[in-house]
């Protein structure tokens, strides 16, 4: 029998976790499906329930499940645990469900190994006191920057984060005002209203990579970074990549090549 695994999500139609499922499926041998699951809002653990009692493996959870996610698991990783969401179960023979994060591995591996960006040493900016920034803090931290600040246009959610994440600064916006950062990553919602955040100028340091979480397209961040003269842009589909290939993992274990499912989405 297929094993059989799928992302769940609302909306999900638009997720390209199936194709690069299937890529790393024929690249690794195994013997899999993964398919699209459209939940309601507020029934998420009714559609996982019938997608384990119809033989399903795992699923991957994209917006706005992941808070969700989190509770339903049994046992939860302690990055997980960190991030206060989940984006990965897995449906293990006990019966129990492991509920892990890999958003900020994701993340990581693509500007370090994909990009070739260094973090070690670096002053980080990330952008954002939502779901999607909390899950990449942790990550950041381990690969050892000089600074991570955080930045959000309400100050209270990110001094909030600073409590749970000691190492990390935070401000509002008018506080990067004389500062600048050799990485700066978006992690707001901006991107998909089509907005840029009231970033100052001269915000990117010489040589600086400035990381939009969104792909697809170019944003109004990315272009604010070109103009500003950011010296690598780069947009979230590597980290897209990155995190199904460390889900593909936790499931199979098997770690995939990314580099040619890379290529090919990016040729596409």
């Amino acid at each position: 029998m297929v094993d059989r695994y799928a992302v769940i999500g609302n909306p999900v139609e638009h997720s390209k976790s199936p194709l690069i499922h299937a890529a790393f499926a024929r690249l690794t041998g195994q013997d899999m499906t993964y398919e699209r699951i459209l939940a309601p809002i507020g029934g998420f653990g009714e559609c996982v329930e019938q997608f384990r009692s119809e033989g399903g493996c795992g699923v991957n959870v994209t917006v706005p499940f992941k808070e969700d996610a989190y509770l339903y698991a049994t046992h939860r990783t302690a990055r997980a645990e960190l991030a206060g969401a989940v984006n990965t179960l897995h449906f293990r023979e006990d019966g129990s469900v492991l509920g892990d994060t890999t958003d900020g591995v994701g993340l990581v591996r693509d500007v370090v190994s994909n990009l070739g960006v260094a973090l070690k040493g670096k002053r980080v900016l990330l952008m954002g006191a939502g779901g999607a920034a909390r899950g990449v803090i942790q990550p950041l931290l381990d690969e050892h920057p000089t600074s991570l600040m955080l930045v959000n246009r309400s100050i209270d959610k990110v001094l909030a984060l600073a409590e749970t994440f000691p190492g990390i600064d935070a401000t509002g916006y008018d506080g990067l005002n004389g500062q600048s950062f050799d990485v700066v990553i978006n992690a707001t919602a901006s991107s998909l209203n089509n907005d840029l955040p009231p970033l100052p100028e001269n915000i990117f340091s010489q040589g600086a990579l400035a990381y939009d979480m969104m792909y697809g397209r170019e944003t109004p961040f990315m272009r604010f970074a070109r103009e500003q003269g950011a010296g690598a842009i780069a947009d979230g589909l590597g980290m897209l990549i990155e995190q199904a290939a460390e889900s593909f993992f936790i499931w199979r274990g098997v770690r995939p090549e990314t580099a040619p499912v890379l290529a090919s989405f990016r040729a596409a």
